[in-house]
């Protein structure tokens, strides 16, 4: 979503000859930090060495092409930060708030979120083991100060509520300037990034607290608060600017440039409010000219096979793991940009990657190379021969100009999925042609001299398509048009410009060199290895919370047999969504009420297995109360006797709507359906 879109991006920016950097980094400071040290006995400085380096790792092996991969623990990122802070401090756009908190008075520090522990306070839950932000039993948000019998993670004492004096920004005073800012910058935004960040103005701001009680991270420079450090995600977006400052002397001819310089960021979109809200809120409250973001990328979330990734329960394929498949790094990036979820969720799966391998890529993209170099190679001593195109020749070459056309326009408006399918068009288009003219055939020794040329110059025309093909490449399989250049005995890409059409790149008389296979076939057997050694565990019980309740009441589903939660929950999102296809495709209610009968009978068995209560029978109590309605409505009732009753409905609808996880709106409105006259 991020790292690799980014880096396809940075690589056809700088193919069509854009001065472009391309900045990344860990952000390192804050509460997550300071807890995953604990829990590994290292110090904060230590874990932030070790994740740099192990994500480091994965970057190199996916060959992304940062111009420089940073980190937050850097001294510009300190001095930015408080330069950032002192612009808004001096601007009038920070105030200040007493927050109660949670003190332990045996670790003498105020705790987040992450340090403290109890029993879950939403009713029907109990579970014990709730963090101070979410409750793993049941899921729902947690705020720290109301958990029941909490305790400090570090030493399990009781803490205390305490005041402690925090810095906000104040996004209200900012509030204007921004949606003035937004109104133009969102319109080149992906449809999400924008949306979400539509919802958070339409709401309007609230100020925010930056600052936290924690010893780990950018020490704020004011008097009275500098026992505090800033809050995370003040401080993680700032560091683009700090390591750009460790990579150049004229970081703010790019960050103090905003009439010259284009930024696009790439995240998913659980990101956007802190990119398009939050940052650039921060970035707008400074007099300054900070250059802020012009395109926010954010793509929609990545499945696996049929359910979710989670590392915890070893279900799907990590960075860190990809490499010990032996797929190569290009198959990887060919594949997950192919499938790169631009507007809805995608999923990976084995048997999908296995037919896209031996399809898209061993059969159409190598077949087309791979043929049209060996005929160099093995009927023209590998010197590439004359062309004398005709009219035909030429169609070819003006479809193949189309394909590219297309291309750059997908790819200047990062639209990296249809990018790459507009390269396998033109190998399609590659492989018609081999396939209609029979070059192989042409060139024998017993044909005319016509036949013979002719053939030549099909071999030669795609030649140079191959050429073409080795540098839309390179943005997505680097590795691959390296190679395909090597065999025609080119400099790699960075050595050329992206051309506006098919050029004579590969003149008769270039030499070639033999052509090894590009893509290797995955096999069953290779599929039925990756699908068994990825596909996770549902018995680690020290990985997944058990579900601890604070009474002794055992759960009706304890006295059954063992209940696949995570295999429920899958079915649930699967049904919800087949409810919501159901509605917009206009089917009937007759139809849809049947599908939402078995989502609620799903959702009741998720209650019993997870030992809570079993949602109320919403829909029996709607339909009841519609009758009441209708009765009341035919007898000629009083107006504010059915209004009431009417309220009443509508209240039962929202209630099943939140049980189904569906919009009332789509659940109850009028049927699409014609009906007949």
């Amino acid at each position: 979503g991020c790292v690799l879109s980014a880096d396809c991006y940075a690589r056809f920016c700088r193919l069509r000859g854009d001065n472009v950097i391309y900045i990344c980094g860990t952000d390192e400071y804050g509460t997550a930090t300071e807890t995953k040290a604990i829990g590994e006995g290292l110090t904060p400085q230590q874990i932030c060495d070790k994740y740099h380096k192990i994500h480091s790792d994965v970057y190199k092996d996916f060959n992304i092409s940062f111009d420089h991969f940073g980190r937050t623990t850097c001294p510009s990122q300190t001095d930015i930060v408080q330069e950032l802070f002192w612009d808004l401090e001096k601007a009038g756009k920070i105030s200040r708030e007493t927050v109660e908190q949670l003190y332990c008075d045996h670790c003498s520090r105020f705790l987040a979120d992450r340090f403290v522990e109890g029993t879950c306070p939403h009713l029907g839950c109990g579970y014990e083991d709730a963090r101070g932000d979410q409750c793993d039993g049941c899921g729902k948000l947690v705020n720290a100060a109301e958990l029941i019998s909490p305790r400090c993670k570090l030493c399990s004492k009781t803490p205390k509520i305490k005041s402690s004096n925090h810095l906000f920004i104040d996004l209200p005073k900012i509030e204007a300037d921004m949606r003035t800012w937004f109104v133009e910058s969102s319109k080149k935004w992906s449809n999400n990034a924008s949306s979400i960040c539509n919802t958070w103005l339409r709401d309007g701001l609230l100020p925010r607290c930056i600052t936290r009680d924690l010893k780990w991270g950018v020490p704020v420079p004011l008097e009275g608060y500098k026992d505090k450090v800033f809050y995370v995600w003040f401080d993680a977006p700032i560091g683009y600017l700090s390591i750009t400052k460790e990579y150049t002397k004229d970081w703010e001819k790019w960050w103090k440039n905003p009439e010259q310089v284009k930024l696009y960021q790439f995240m998913a979109k659980d990101n956007v409010p802190f990119h398009g809200v939050i940052f650039p809120c921060t970035l707008t409250g400074s007099p300054k000219p900070w250059t802020r973001v012009t395109n926010l990328m954010a793509t929609e979330y990545l499945n696996y096979e049929d359910g979710k990734f989670s590392k915890s329960r070893g279900v799907g394929v990590f960075g860190d793991q990809a490499m010990q498949t032996g797929i190569p790094s290009d198959v990887w990036r060919f594949y997950l940009l192919y499938i790169r979820p631009e507007s809805q969720d995608t999923a990976f799966s084995w048997s999908d990657l296995q037919m896209k391998n031996n399809t898209e890529l061993l059969n159409n993209l190598g077949n087309f190379v791979n043929r049209s170099l060996k005929f160099v190679s093995q009927f023209y001593n590998g010197e590439v021969p004359e062309a004398k195109p005709s009219e035909a020749d030429f169609r070819v070459i003006a479809a193949v100009n189309h394909e590219l056309g297309n291309y750059v326009n997908a790819l200047s408006n990062v639209r990296l999925r249809d990018g790459l399918r507009y390269i396998l068009c033109i190998t399609r288009i590659g492989n018609q042609y081999i396939q209609d003219n029979e070059p192989y055939k042409l060139i024998k020794p017993d044909r005319s001299a016509e036949d013979k040329e002719r053939g030549a110059s099909v071999i030669s025309v795609s030649v140079n398509i191959v050429y073409l093909v080795a540098l839309c490449l390179q943005p997505y399989m680097p590795d691959t048009s390296a190679k395909i250049l090597a065999i025609l005995n080119l400099p790699d890409a960075s050595h050329w410009y992206l051309p506006t059409a098919l050029p004579h790149a590969v003149p008769a008389g270039c030499k070639v060199t033999k052509p090894e296979p590009l893509i290797k076939k995955i096999t069953d057997d290779d599929l039925k290895l990756w699908q068994a050694q990825f596909q996770g565990t549902d018995e680690d019980s020290s990985k997944t919370p058990a579900k601890k309740k604070s009474t002794g009441t055992a759960s009706p589903a304890a006295a059954g047999a063992p209940v696949d939660v995570d295999a429920l929950e899958r079915r649930i999102a699967e049904q919800g969504d087949k409810v919501r296809a159901l509605k917009a495709g206009g089917a009937s209610k007759a139809d849809i009420a049947a599908d939402v009968a078995v989502l609620l009978q799903l959702k009741q068995q998720l209650a019993l297995a997870q030992g809570l209560p079993a949602q109320p029978q919403a829909k029996n109590k709607k339909q009841k109360k519609g009758e009441v309605v209708r009765g009341l409505k035919s007898s000629g009732a009083a107006k504010e006797t059915v209004s009431a009753e009417v309220a009443t409905l509508l209240q039962l609808k929202a209630q099943l709507a939140a049980a189904l996880g569906v919009d009332v709106a789509a659940l109850f409105a009028p049927s699409k359906t014609k009906k007949k006259k």
